[in-house]
């Protein structure tokens, strides 16, 4: 039988483990999502659509190095046997480099326990199509508006002057105007550049080819 002082001991712990917050040891997805935000500055979420990193979509039990389409992996993840799963996608998230030495993600891991579990958990539901993740990719260049759409660039001294397809002409110092392509289904055309305007003076721009062999027979060197 349980004496008088043990079992009011007892009652005392029973009473204090009541009040105590339990560990969240389960993610949330809500709050994944939202922090799965800073994700989308390197990757989508849309299958198939890759940017600085792979798509990760379905990316939960997939063999790491290998998203269909995407060719920039370092040797190292390509190599290192993981499967995107619970545990790894957590230590993952922790410390990439410490996970895969040698791998090219720039990216020092986020510090905090639960907003890892929380990411964890909004990319298994992603992956799993409980949720739909936003799709934030690149735009579509195939369907540029025509102040978009670039029909002629000639190149005189230190400038570009493009004609775009709503016949206006767009001058550029040309340490200001980058010249890029884009082989994806979401690229331009072949042989319709697209022209897409960065910088707060609207003096620096971007032209996206559908193929590099396009680039030097497109711009013509000449003079107004």
């Amino acid at each position: 039988m349980i004496q008088e002082p043990a079992r009011d001991a007892i009652a005392a712990v029973l009473v204090a483990l009541a009040f105590i917050t339990p560990v969240r040891a389960e993610g949330d997805i809500a709050r994944g999502a939202q922090a799965a935000r800073m994700c989308m500055a390197c990757h989508s979420f849309a299958p198939g659509r890759h940017m600085t990193g792979p798509s990760l979509a379905e990316v939960w039990g997939r063999k790491a190095g290998t998203a269909d389409g995407f060719t920039r992996y370092s040797d190292a993840l390509k190599h290192s046997g993981l499967i995107w799963n619970k545990q790894n996608l957590e230590a993952w998230l922790t410390n990439p480099a410490a996970l895969v030495p040698g791998n090219a993600m720039d990216f020092p891991g986020i510090a905090d326990a639960p907003t890892r579990a929380d990411v964890v958990a909004y990319l298994e539901a992603v992956s799993t199509g409980r949720v739909t993740a936003p799709d934030r990719g690149l735009p579509n260049l195939k369907k540029a508006d025509l102040a978009s759409q670039v029909t002629a660039i000639r190149y005189c001294g230190d400038a570009y002057r493009l004609t775009t397809a709503d016949r206006k002409t767009h001058t550029f110092w040309e340490f200001n105007l980058r010249i890029k392509t884009d082989g994806s289904a979401q690229g331009p055309l072949a042989g319709k550049p697209v022209l897409i305007g960065s910088g707060m003076h609207g003096d620096r721009a971007e032209v996206v080819f559908a193929r590099p062999d396009e680039i030097s027979t497109f711009i013509q060197r000449q003079c107004p």
